[in-house]
């Protein structure tokens, strides 16, 4: 493995697991809307200014930025709202959990539309994990409604993932200057949507504004050039192993900063959702071995959540 490697996997782990703590302590002043906005700009800002230090330039054409657009919308705005969303009602380490998701309903939408077989079963494995965390046969489960926004949060990502590597990743903008892009569009719709939830006056406490400024500058920029160092250094596999720690720091972290309580159930779901998303990528690698078809890793692009 390449030197500083480790280093970078345990940081993005960090980051992506701490970022379901920093949106809960940001909701204490800020609606969804607000802090999807401010972690876009503050992300954008992190990598124009990388791109900029790194002589990256954003794409040029009008179908890119279509493309990028898309994008946005539903790899940002749409998660980063639904995250923010599902957290007023569900603590943020489940919160994590059902984020770990997001690699099943990658692999749902390669099922339906390559009928996958081989990850069928780490799929069902993975949804059944994320019944039980749902319980609906307890009273006093998890809240339906900020479950159901974190799930669809999670879904929103895969759509946007496989999207990305249709028609953007593997092109000839640098990876940076293409995160960035993204980022800013994805600042520009979140705008859009502050009639929505978006105008109601900031509670600009010390916490709330320390909150989101590590959710957008770190949780968001510093880890999308993190990710992607990763993927150049040791290929997207490698880098997709983090999303295994993800739902464990977030866990952690809750308990320990927020006073979440951590029930047997919930660290039984988490280990069968996490199981399910192994089994799918073990199939995927099976496949792949077996085949030179195009895949989503093939491109470069990580399904699991950030």
């Amino acid at each position: 493995m390449v030197s500083g490697t480790p280093v970078r996997m345990g940081a993005l782990a960090l980051l992506w697991g701490s970022g379901f703590l920093w949106i809960k302590v940001a909701l204490a002043g800020l609606t969804p809307v607000q802090i999807t906005l401010a972690r876009c700009v503050l992300g954008a800002a992190a990598l124009l200014v990388l791109a900029f230090c790194t002589s990256q330039r954003v794409p040029r054409g009008r179908s890119a930025w279509l493309h990028l657009g898309v994008a946005a919308f539903f790899c940002n705005v749409a998660p980063f709202t639904l995250y923010a969303l599902g957290e007023r009602t569900v603590d943020s380490g489940v919160a994590g959990v059902l984020a770990a998701t997001n690699p099943l309903w990658t692999a749902a939408i390669g099922f339906v539309l390559r009928s996958d077989r081989a990850r069928l079963g780490g799929v069902l494995l993975g949804f059944a994990g994320t019944l039980l965390i749902f319980a609906p046969w307890r009273h006093g489960a998890v809240d339906g409604w900020g479950a159901l926004a974190l799930l669809g949060a999670a879904a929103s990502q895969a759509v946007g993932f496989v999207y990305m590597a249709r028609y953007l990743v593997g092109k000839s903008t640098a990876t940076i200057a293409l995160a960035a892009s993204q980022l800013a569009l994805a600042a520009g719709l979140s705008a859009l949507a502050l009639p929505l939830g978006g105008l109601t006056p900031v509670q600009a406490a010390p916490s709330v504004l320390i909150a989101v400024t590590v959710l957008g500058t770190c949780g968001t920029g510093v880890s999308f050039y993190l990710n992607y160092r990763i993927i150049a250094d040791e290929g997207a596999t490698t880098a997709a192993t983090v999303g295994y720690l993800v739902p464990v720091v977030s866990v952690a972290l809750g308990a320990a900063f927020l006073g979440e309580h951590v029930s047997p159930r919930l660290l039984a779901g988490m280990a069968v959702v996490l199981a399910g998303v192994a089994l799918t990528r073990q199939s995927r690698r099976s496949v792949l071995s077996q085949s030179r078809g195009v895949s989503l890793k093939s491109h470069g692009v990580d399904d699991s959540c950030f």
